[in-house]
């Protein structure tokens, strides 16, 4: 499975980010790609420690019931909800947005498992570094290949 703990792998990631472009159209989805880019810094920072969203009755209900298949490594259908502290409607600048992910997925992975956070997830509760890496790798995904990337 791929992992934002392999070098090669992360390199892979970023070479998809500078393929984006201010024009890159949603193949589905609402978000322009300046918004996906804020969108996806927002599960690495709670990976990361450094954004700290309130557990949901929600999250802690249904949260454990859809983990295992949204780590399990196969790619996300389209159409999945937004947890309301991870969505961005306001436009942003793209360069600085593009710029921002790359960087925060080289901070998750120099940092390794040892870097990431603690605290339970705001939706999955209680993360393995394993599951905090696929849970990552795989929204990642799922949204560059929404871009076409």
């Amino acid at each position: 499975m791929p992992s934002l703990f392999d070098r090669s792998h992360v390199e892979t990631v970023i070479e998809r980010i500078a393929k984006l472009t201010p024009q890159s159209k949603a193949k589905w989805g609402t978000m322009f790609v300046d918004q996906m880019l804020a969108h996806c810094q927002q599960p690495l920072r709670v990976a990361l420690g450094e954004l700290k969203p309130k557990r949901t009755f929600l999250g802690i209900m249904v949260g454990p019931l859809v983990k295992k298949k949204l780590t399990s490594g196969k790619p996300w259908s389209q159409g999945l909800p937004t947890d309301k502290d991870f969505l961005i409607i306001d436009r942003r600048k793209f360069e600085d947005e593009r710029r921002r992910l790359s960087e925060l997925v080289r901070r998750f992975n120099a940092g390794g498992a040892g870097g990431l956070s603690k605290t339970p997830h705001p939706f999955f509760g209680k993360l393995t570094s394993k599951e905090w890496d696929q849970l990552t790798c795989n929204h990642l995904d799922h949204h560059l290949r929404q871009f076409g990337v």
